[in-house]
């Protein structure tokens, strides 16, 4: 492919978090990787390192391995800015970030996405069983229309976001899917809204 062609690309330039830990489904994972470099967009993977230079993580469906060595625990308000989109993914990926040594402090990734939300010009998007890691941050999804894995139905109810029974839901800055097999859909959302922010 020429350079022209890269520059081409609509997404060229473009940055994409998403939050990883094991468990993770790689059918949607792997599609992350590929489809948002199709649009010429980079796919950055975030973890918590816990002091170590990388973490070997395993799928859910097969056991595929996925180094990441990129930590989210130093990102701050200025590395956080360098980011066009920040995704949780499905799976039991929320549930292990969520996890807190101090039960009376947000865990890190809460944190990461509670300053993400603070940001109106950077895309969120939680997919399936993501939102539970936004469960300790109620207020930036209360009023809101989203989806998610219908076993989380209940918890958005209680977080006070409006439930709808849709594949993608999206509502400004936040998309939100319903579960990892319709990553698919979800990705063409969060594709179509930077490309129409690009062009705004």
């Amino acid at each position: 492919m020429s350079d022209t062609a890269l520059w081409q690309r609509p997404l060229t330039g473009a940055r994409i978090a998403v939050l990883l830990e094991s468990d993770y489904y790689e059918p949607e994972i792997f599609y992350y990787q590929h489809r948002f470099a199709e649009e010429g967009a980079q796919v950055d993977f975030l973890t918590r390192l816990w002091g170590q230079p990388s973490i070997t993580f395993t799928g859910h469906e097969y056991r595929a391995p996925l180094v990441v060595d990129r930590s989210f625990e130093d990102l701050g308000e200025e590395g956080l800015a360098r980011y066009d989109a920040l995704i949780v993914p499905s799976g039991m990926v929320s549930d292990r970030l969520r996890y807190t040594e101090d039960v009376n402090r947000l865990a890190p990734a809460t944190e990461l996405l509670q300053q993400a939300f603070a940001r109106p010009d950077l895309l969120k998007g939680i997919i399936c069983h993501g939102m539970w890691l936004a469960s300790s941050i109620p207020g930036n999804v209360k009023g809101r229309p989203v989806t998610c894995h219908n076993n989380l139905i209940g918890d958005v109810r209680n977080m006070g976001a409006r439930y709808v029974d849709q594949d993608v839901v999206v509502d400004g800055d936040l998309v939100t899917g319903r579960t990892g097999q319709h990553h698919h859909l979800f990705a063409r959302s969060i594709i179509e809204l930077l490309i129409q922010r690009r062009n705004s």
